[in-house]
């Protein structure tokens, strides 16, 4: 069996009467257990779909529909370990980002044993996104798989169409839970259980047939009453107080100030309500954050060395990438799904609003090779972060300048893209051309600001010499 790696991603979700424009948002950080595993960005033709799947990092293997649509996803870029297709949004509007590491118990694991030959994070994207409709059908499909075959792991998945929300967690090996976020909702989710008060009797959950009674048969609920699960299938732990629970606490603290908590709290709020509508440049803040204008940021200039390696942040080396998946409802449906798209780690990146409505994929985003490649985005954009992370002060003003300047160029474009199509015959071709047009804008923008970095570092540099020093 091949080696199994372990991620630890951050999770936001954004109801659409929570959202600036009306549309649902998922997005996610996609961070590996070590900096740089190579991702692309790719457009899967119904045709080029498989019509047989089989894992790589399991035995599992499954016989798929013969009808599958086309979706956008973001898979490794070396080959030999699996798709790992991680999201995408599919030609139905349908958009799905898997997964989120999560935690559990061995309460839960003593009845319910993960299964070894199961399903997993490298196979979800690939044998559901292809064949749903709505994200109520992405939870039921998951479900009916995850029952069938069990998982090998613990994972959060979140799907969405232009009306809905869902939030999925697998529970064991054969079991599972998803709510829908409400309309006027946003959820940030780090690596642990996260699903809170659970009705099973609503139409806005969904679950295994059997949870309910597995609760009661085995005396899993520390509860008098109601159903926390996050309190029956999840944890509590110290490495929680310091790896998720402060991420969510930061995430809630950006968008409501008011809140009461600690970093530490275990039993921070799962749904959340601001009065702030939420934007997309919001959730790139939140997904890019390291505490700010805290002591815990490990650039800031309040804090001891301690309390600056106290939490993990959101923000952080291993980010691989970070996908914002947007289903617009003020648009018509041929350009309403955008797939915000950026590589490494996030402090210096621009999200690029591509549309998932395509023939094929931007050549600097689909074809990123496993060695180091400085026309290839993924490449170009951790060479920014880690000549930045050497002195962020110093570039910090540089990189605020690129990401607006970038993110707005790419916002004027899609505006003028999104009335152009309506007198456009071959709408694919045109969001394809488009998207073009936005990947080479990125890179220039990109290179441009690495040039910028290396003549502010320049006069720096220790090894100089005049005959004034």
């Amino acid at each position: 069996m091949a080696k199994r790696y372990v991620g630890s991603c951050t999770t936001v979700l954004v109801g659409k009467k929570a959202s600036i424009d009306g549309s649902t948002i998922i997005a996610r950080n996609e961070d590996g257990e070590s900096p740089l595993h190579p991702q692309k960005f790719v457009y899967v033709r119904p045709e080029d779909q498989p019509r047989q799947y089989h894992s790589v990092l399991s035995k599992f293997s499954i016989d798929l529909p013969a009808d599958p649509l086309g979706y956008t996803s973001t898979p490794e870029a070396e080959d030999g370990h699996g798709i790992w297709a991680a999201a995408g949004i599919n030609s139905d509007n349908v958009a799905m980002t898997s997964t989120e590491t999560i935690t559990t118990n061995s309460r839960v694991l003593g009845v319910d044993p993960l299964v070894p030959a199961g399903i997993g994070e490298e196979d979800m994207p690939t044998i559901v996104l292809p064949y749903i409709h709505s994200a109520r059908e992405g939870v039921q499909r998951l479900g009916s798989l995850l029952q069938q075959y069990g998982t090998y792991e613990s994972n959060g998945i979140a799907f969405a169409d232009k009306d809905e929300v869902w939030y999925f967690e697998s529970i064991g090996g054969h079991h599972w839970a998803a709510i829908r976020i409400p309309d006027d909702a946003y959820v940030i989710a780090p690596n642990r259980f996260n699903i809170t008060d659970f009705d099973f009797a609503s139409d806005d959950t969904m679950s295994s047939a059997d949870l309910r009674d597995l609760i009661e048969t085995y005396h899993l609920n520390p509860d008098a009453e109601g159903y926390n699960l996050r309190h029956i299938f999840g944890s509590a732990t110290i490495k929680d107080t310091r790896y998720n629970n402060p991420r969510a606490w930061y995430g809630q603290k950006y968008f409501n100030p008011e809140f009461d908590t600690t970093p530490i709290d275990q039993d921070l709020p799962f749904i959340c309500r601001t009065n702030k509508k939420i934007s997309i440049e919001d959730v790139k803040f939140v997904e890019s954050s390291h505490y700010e204008n805290t002591p815990y940021d490990v650039y800031g200039t309040t804090g001891t060395p301690a309390q600056k390696k106290l939490y993990r942040p959101i923000g952080i080396n291993r980010n691989q990438e970070l996908h914002i998946l947007q289903i617009r409802n003020d648009v018509p449906a041929a350009v309403a799904g955008i797939h915000w798209l950026a590589f490494g780690p996030n402090t210096f990146n621009a999200v690029v609003p591509f549309y998932a409505n395509v023939n094929d994929t931007p050549a600097a985003y689909r074809d990123t090779g496993d060695h180091f490649d400085v026309s290839k985005m993924y490449w170009l954009s951790n060479l920014l972060a880690t000549f930045g992370d050497y002195d962020f002060s110093l570039f910090k003003d540089l990189e605020d300048t690129f990401e607006q300047k970038t993110v707005a160029a790419c916002r004027h474009l899609q505006l003028q893209t999104d009335k152009a199509v309506q007198d456009t015959k071959n709408i694919r071709e045109h969001l394809t051309t488009a998207n073009e047009q936005m990947a080479e804008l990125a890179m220039a923008n990109s290179n441009e600001l690495l040039g910028q970095m290396v003549a502010a570092a320049a006069p720096n540099m220790k090894l100089k010499f005049t005959l004034h020093d």
